[in-house]
């Protein structure tokens, strides 16, 4: 099986990095250090060289190390599916934010074709217990590892939803005007639907399929899921009185939610107790992981911040295990030194530490 992973990284005014350059290989990736230190910064800097905003979902202004303001970058050598490649992104100071692969400028929808980055994040840890619209995003971050175009898709309905939720709220009645807007949404939202579906099927195969040591889920989208270009348009223009009471839009991609049912004890994740759900997230990263390795040729870089936190010592051996019989480079960090002492050789550590003139990253 082809790899595919970061052989260099270098960051430039990037959060609380002033200049970092981190050697490395294939290997799973160890960062400890004190909270604050800015270990999360580096995995978030990984993050934007993948479509879309980031694992903070952070604005190209708002990355910026301070005071200085002068803008940031983030670069690295990739290896993927035997070809090297250097990627680049970076944000001038007012300006947005831009992509080079090989020095030549590229839509960042281009960085999906060289490279899948699947993450989990602290944040996430609240996502059986909070609203639908973090598990959309969590479906939408797992759809966009298989399909990278989704970000483009999603972009564009978004778009025209907002224009038709400004003629609701402002009650234009003359459906001259829906009727564009709704073929934009119809469009976009059926190639939503369909990607989101495929993905979770994927997901759930991989999960079945899986000897593993974490737990499997039932996965299901809750909401109504209509099928087709047309048939999104038809429910559209039907809704439309109530939308135009409601000021706003009340079907569609939207407004659907993730399901996931703990097999084991056959109830619902939010119901499950805070180790469970962790490791359950941490089973559907997994699962993410081991398809991607089929369908893109190689596993994904993985991206787990504070990975041991609610994990005891033979589950965490558990997933080192996973992460190096997968063959990915994992990028994990976590408060202490001690926390990783299960991965041993098969890593490579580095300790961040807070300075005056910026975050300090060292081989140990």
């Amino acid at each position: 099986m082809s790899a595919l992973f970061l052989s260099e990284l270098k960051l430039s005014h990037f959060r609380s990095h002033k200049s970092v350059n981190i050697s490395c290989d294939g290997r799973p990736i160890a960062i400890f250090g004190s909270n604050g230190a800015g270990k999360t910064n580096i995995l978030e800097a990984i993050s934007m060289l993948s479509p879309g905003r980031g694992l903070r979902r952070a604005k190209a202004d708002e990355i910026a190390r301070a005071p200085e303001h002068v803008g940031w970058k983030v670069s690295g050598v990739l290896h993927s599916l035997g070809q090297i490649h250097e990627v680049e992104t970076r944000a001038e100071h007012g300006a947005n934010r831009a992509v080079f692969i090989g020095e030549k400028t590229a839509p960042q929808v281009a960085l999906g074709r060289v490279a899948r980055v699947v993450w989990l994040i602290p944040a996430m840890d609240r996502l059986w217990l909070e609203g639908a619209e973090g598990r959309r995003r969590f479906l939408d971050r797992i759809t966009l590892s298989f399909e990278p175009k989704h970000a483009e898709v999603s972009v564009a309905y978004e778009k025209a939803m907002r224009e038709r939720n400004r003629l609701l709220k402002d009650m234009v009645r003359d459906a001259m005007w829906y009727k564009a807007l709704e073929d934009q949404m119809a469009e976009a939202g059926a190639a939503i639907i369909s990607n989101r579906s495929n993905a979770l099927a994927r997901l759930q195969q991989a999960m079945d399929s899986a000897q593993t040591a974490f737990p499997t889920a039932e996965l299901s989208i809750d909401g109504d899921l209509i099928d087709g270009k047309a048939s999104l348009l038809n429910a559209l223009e039907t809704s439309r009185p109530q939308d135009l009471r409601a000021g706003r839009t009340l079907v569609g991609p939207h407004r659907v939610d993730m399901l996931a049912i703990y097999k084991a004890k056959n109830i619902e994740a939010k119901q499950c107790s805070t180790g469970e759900q962790k490791a359950l997230l941490l089973s559907l990263i997994l699962a993410n992981a081991r398809a991607l390795s089929e369908d893109f040729g190689a596993p994904p870089i993985m991206l787990l911040d504070e990975v041991a936190a609610h994990l005891d010592a033979d589950r965490r051996a558990a997933l080192y295990d996973e992460i190096c019989a997968l063959k990915a480079q994992a990028w994990m960090t976590g408060t202490g030194a001690e926390l990783f002492e299960e991965l041993g050789g098969r890593a490579q550590h580095f300790e961040v530490s807070d300075a005056e003139d910026g975050s300090v990253v060292n081989h140990v």
